[in-house]
């Protein structure tokens, strides 16, 4: 065998293995409720529990192309025959649950993969009476490539790339190239080299009619999310070709197109799971599991589609409502803003900073590639720029992410929230002071639980707890988040930072909606807020703010034009009259949020892009924390950040990174 040969066998044999990994997944998913399936079972040898976040999104996968199998065999009911055309099938189980839920009257399934893919499956089949009772009795024994034949299924070997032995194999199993036929690739072409993957497409609309393809797959491969899922299959040797030339739902929708495919609707998975899954069906779905890791939700269902293209009218009735026009899109600066890395180690997700002192930064909680734990940590500033001091705290801060960290006027931190897990809210607020014995530069801190009266909220984390002032006095004023009974908060309370008692305080206006994983920041005495994601899962705007007024505080919503783009998890920072968002998560917009500076005086805002070129790793600014370092040099330090990446793995951000502001300013 040539060596060429044998590097194709090689990732041949590869792609081959995610087709064992996505079965067990899915099998994952049903097993915890999200979809029915009673015969997945079947084709996995060794189940495996995978992590919520793998199960919604197989879930979001799965329903999104049951979803067009169905409306395909809705359209074409009424016709004396249909057909279903799985390409790289796999251990797909479609052929038995639909059998089983009596909807494949006069339609029948074919499904094509490897040889080698098909035999394995053939043999499944053969050895398990559940599967075999869904084939018709009677049935001539498989002949060449095709390796099960029935009435309504047909298993075939072959490879997909070949296209003359597919379409005579498709022939001999009967294949009616006149029937209204639904063409499957789910995950399979972009494996393939473009070239070929672009003469399937082709070959179907030349060759069928009445076709619908319905294909998912892959998108955006070149933000850091993007960057992190192509270097998993480059791992893989699984190499996602098709993101090259194809990189958006723009460029998929103009492929088809060109290729002889009449109409074409694509959609991210963000727009199919909010636009097309009913809501009480994702609330269903949402109740199933803890769950807590909406960023990395959101960018995976971003970084996937489903697409329908159509031929012939009748086709053209089961392709996908197309998504309403974008919403607020960026109105970028022709400026980008500079990145540099900040040598110092301080990784971590959903950790909380605030300034301790003047050239001290505390950093408490999160999680690390060590897991998560109750480090607190100290980052000092001198001549020498940025280094790292370990802490020796006098009480433990605990396991708790998604917390916050709020200096205080007359000296030290609150720290307020948060959570170990999904299940498990952090109660009680402890104070962080330095300990004042210590030399200057030593990391030891005087922690220390604070025993408030009144009536304090309800425990919650991914909130916001801001310092604010009324006629001299200084409260501590927390906002929203959630907790493990409230998708998400939208109560306000006021915790009396001298006498330690949540008290009353009189606020007038309608107050925003309920969110979590917003920013709100000291402003004028009261609070600027901004983002966050609402009950439904959709990330909001604004901002808000609470003002100052003779007998409390007031709620005024303030209207920017243009908007800021809606998003959540990021941070943000009061500079004078501007705020300044840096990082989060977007649905609906293109490229990733950089810096939103938005003047509140002008009622104005522009986004600027970061020059990322001179970071060597993928710069993912959400779960992360973030310190304007100098008013008179505006820069911020974004500490953390990072995330579980779907399947592919957790990135943490190495270092903290220093972002210029001057341009913005």
């Amino acid at each position: 065998m040539t060596t060429s040969n044998r590097k194709k066998q090689g990732k041949d044999c590869a792609v081959q293995g995610t087709n064992d990994s996505s079965v067990v997944s899915k099998l994952s998913a049903a097993a915890r409720g999200y979809f029915h399936d009673d015969f997945l079972r079947h084709f996995v040898c060794k189940k495996a529990r995978r992590a919520p976040l793998i199960n919604r999104g197989y879930y979001v996968r799965w329903k999104a192309v049951d979803y067009c199998v169905r409306r395909f065999l809705q359209v074409t009911k009424n016709c004396p025959a249909r057909q279903i055309l799985s390409f790289g099938a796999g251990f797909d189980s479609a052929y038995f649950r639909l059998h089983a839920d009596e909807a494949l009257d006069r339609a029948v399934v074919f499904e094509v993969d490897f040889p080698d893919v098909s035999r394995r499956k053939a043999a499944l089949i053969a050895s398990n009476a559940a599967l075999r009772d869904a084939l018709e009795l009677g049935s001539p024994p498989p002949t060449g490539p095709v390796h099960v034949s029935s009435g309504q299924y047909q298993l075939i070997g072959v490879d997909v790339r070949e296209a003359s032995r597919v379409e005579e194999a498709l022939g001999t199993a009967g294949l009616d190239w006149t029937a209204p036929t639904l063409v499957l690739s789910e995950v399979v072409l972009t494996y393939m080299e473009t070239q070929s993957s672009d003469a399937v497409i082709s070959w179907a609309s030349k060759l069928l009619p009445q076709s619908l393809f319905v294909m998912y797959e892959q998108i955006h491969p070149g933000d850091p999310f993007g960057r992190v899922m192509q270097n998993h299959f480059l791992k893989l040797n699984s190499t996602l070709h098709a993101l090259r030339r194809y990189p958006d739902v723009a460029a998929q929708r103009r492929r088809f197109l060109d290729r002889g495919w009449e109409q074409c609707v694509c959609l991210d998975m963000n727009d199919f799971y909010l636009g097309m899954v009913a809501e009480e069906e994702r609330c269903r779905v949402e109740s199933l599991e803890p769950f807590d890791e909406y960023e990395e939700w959101h960018q995976k269902c971003s970084h996937y589609f489903i697409l329908t293209a159509s031929r012939g009218p009748l086709m053209a009735q089961a392709l996908l409502t197309p998504a309403p026009a974008a919403g607020v899109r960026p109105s970028w600066s022709p400026t980008a803003l500079s990145v540099r890395t900040v040598p110092v180690g301080a990784e971590g997700l959903g950790m909380a900073s605030t300034w301790l002192s003047p050239g001290r930064v505390l950093l408490t909680g999160g999680s690390a590639r060590g897991g998560r734990g109750p480090a607190t940590r100290m980052l000092l500033r001198d001549e020498e720029g940025w280094r790292s001091v370990s802490v020796e705290p006098t009480g433990d801060l605990g396991v708790r992410l998604y917390h916050t960290a709020t200096s205080l006027p007359g000296g030290g931190v609150v720290v307020f929230g948060g959570r170990s897990s999904p299940l498990n809210p952090i109660r009680g607020l402890v104070r962080v002071t330095p300990d004042a014995l210590s030399p200057p530069g030593t990391g030891k801190l005087c922690v220390e639980p604070m025993a408030c009266t009144g009536d304090p909220p309800a425990p919650r984390w991914r909130h916001t707890a801001t310092s604010v002032s009324h006629k001299g006095k200084s409260f501590l004023f927390v906002f929203g988040g959630k907790n493990e009974s409230e998708a998400a908060l939208g109560d306000g309370s006021f915790l009396s930072v001298d006498q330690l008692h949540w008290t009353e305080v009189p606020v007038e206006g309608a107050a925003p909606e309920a969110r979590h994983s917003h920013s709100a920041c000291s402003y004028q005495g009261g609070v600027v807020v901004f983002g966050g994601l609402d009950r439904r899962g959709a990330p909001l705007g604004g901002p808000a703010v609470l003002r100052l007024t003779d007998v409390g505080f007031a709620w005024e919503r303030i209207e920017v034009r243009p908007p800021a783009v809606p998003r959540y998890s990021h941070s943000a920072h009061v500079m004078g009259d501007k705020l300044v968002v840096v990082g989060g998560v977007w649905l609906h917009a293109a490229g990733v949020p950089g810096v939103a500076v938005i003047d509140l005086g002008a009622r104005s805002c522009a986004e600027f892009r970061l020059d990322t070129s001179s970071v060597p790793w993928p710069l993912m600014l959400h779960s992360f924390c973030s310190e304007l370092t100098d008013p008179e040099e505006p820069e911020l330090l974004l500490l953390g950040g990072g995330g579980n990446c779907f399947s592919f793995g957790t990135h943490f951000n190495l270092q903290p990174v220093a972002v210029d502001l001057r341009p913005a300013t």
